[in-house]
């Protein structure tokens, strides 16, 4: 037994190096970074994001080590308070109020803490911590994600580290599930399995969800189930686990009509009603009068208001500065004709292409995100993690490239305005842009 361990540690001895620096890396990162030290940040980023290379490349046949390693890189963060983002509180906040039976999409945080004897714990610290932005709207967050808010909260025995460890237990459970099913659903597409390391020891994975508590993670363990699902032909309950995670994030909703050419008509409207039923199953212990109001208003104000890490919006704003034109009011103009021409993408998409089959269908959906994600005035670097799961399924690996630029966007945060580097930015997305031409000009010489 010596012996062997001895032969393990001495074939392994690099691999193993790699693995114990991106650890102290990442603790690194988890416990001794300030989000205003971004040349630290980006240096950390980048030398993790190279150790991930080089891991999958020596190891990219050894399932084993480079899962369990993945579960001890997201272990490192498990104490953590989150330092990319302040989200986690509003978290906390909307689990709080679902768990004492009250509804957070009918009151603002800042009416709630005005109220005497207002039944959540550690209240103040957390609606200074949200910040103002969030504490002055109703909450955005679907039904399921605010049960699992409550989930975490319920455990948490009334602290905030508590509930942060409570999420981050939920995030890493469902990392692991998109593991198991990703390589099952590889298998089926007659890809190689080793792929899937490329989403589960990512640095934008494990900082942003891991990490900062983003729940992009669980929305994805639902719908790579649901494609899984599909694969196997058990599509009535592909579309229970595709409702379930429209219900965690909104953003699977905007790629449903593709399916219509996936499936018969007759067999898509079935397919239609069963997320429909499901998504109204965890709807109704929330619905009122006034939730389709509030709700709509605060999922308008990120096309119509915020802006960050965008890509054609900065170019727009820019030309129209030059025309005297106001950037809050030309905001609210893209704002409108932003979902015109996304769902222009989408039609286009699902009529012109033919998804009959998974490979094409994944495909069209890692277009349309990119396309939309390229349209949008707000793109934060979690929302790349989407692109980047889907892209392991297809030939294209921009995803990737992006999953590494994506960092540059968060200089704006070491300056206290805000303010973004629209030469960074451009560095990221000329990056981004180039390498997907050159992708697609490879794919057409190929063919």
């Amino acid at each position: 037994m010596a012996n062997r361990f001895r032969t393990y540690l001495k074939l392994h001895k690099v691999s193993l190096t790699l693995a114990f620096v991106s650890i102290l890396f990442y603790y690194t990162f988890a416990y001794q970074l300030e989000r205003t030290d971004f040349p630290k940040l980006l240096g950390l980023f980048a030398a993790l994001f190279f150790l991930c290379y080089k891991l999958i490349q020596f190891e990219k046949w050894n399932a084993t080590f480079l899962f369990s390693i993945g579960v001890l890189f997201r272990l490192t963060f498990l104490f953590a308070e989150p330092n990319l983002s302040q989200d986690f509180y509003r978290f906390i906040w909307d689990g709080e109020l679902v768990q004492n039976f009250m509804n957070p999409y009918l009151a603002a945080p800042n009416t709630l803490i005005t109220q005497p004897n207002l039944i959540i714990s550690n209240a103040e610290l957390l609606h200074q911590g949200m910040g103002s932005l969030s504490a002055k709207h109703f909450s955005n967050y679907p039904p399921l994600n605010q049960l699992l808010f409550a989930l975490a909260t319920q455990l948490s025995g009334k602290s905030i580290l508590g509930a942060i460890i409570g999420l981050r237990s939920i995030i890493i459970l469902a990392d692991i599930g998109i593991f198991y099913f990703g390589r099952k659903l590889l298998k089926k597409l007659n890809r190689s399995t080793h792929l899937i390391f490329w989403y589960f020891l990512n640095p934008l994975i494990l900082i942003e969800l891991t990490g900062n508590l983003h729940f992009e993670g669980v929305m994805l363990f639902f719908f790579v189930w649901s494609i899984y699902l599909l694969s196997i032909h058990k599509w009535q309950w592909a579309g229970v686990a595709l409702a379930c995670s429209i219900s965690v994030k909104l953003v699977p909703f905007l790629l449903l009509p593709l399916f219509l050419k996936y499936f018969s008509f007759k067999r898509s409207i079935f397919f239609y009603t069963i997320i429909g039923f499901t998504s109204l199953v965890f709807l109704i212990p929330f619905y009122s009068s006034e939730f389709v109001t509030n709700y709509s208003k605060t999922i308008g104000l990120w096309f119509s208001n915020f802006e960050f890490n965008a890509s054609l919006w900065n170019v727009v704003k820019h030309i129209g500065i030059l025309f005297d034109a106001k950037p809050w009011e030309l905001i609210k103009t893209y704002g409108k004709i932003t979902p015109v021409l996304t769902i222009g993408f989408v039609l286009l998409f699902t009529f012109l292409r033919k998804n009959k089959d998974l490979r094409t269908l994944l495909s069209s959906m890692l277009w349309i995100l990119t396309l939309y994600y390229f349209l949008s005035a707000t793109v934060h670097p979690w929302y790349i993690i989407f692109l980047v799961l889907l892209s392991i399924f297809t030939n294209f690996r921009y995803a990737l490239v992006w999953s590494l630029a994506v960092i540059l966007s968060y200089f704006a945060y070491s300056k206290t305005d805000f303010n973004e580097n629209l030469y960074l930015l451009a560095i990221e997305y000329s990056t981004v842009i180039g390498y997907i031409i050159y992708e697609i000009s490879g794919h057409r010489n190929k063919s």
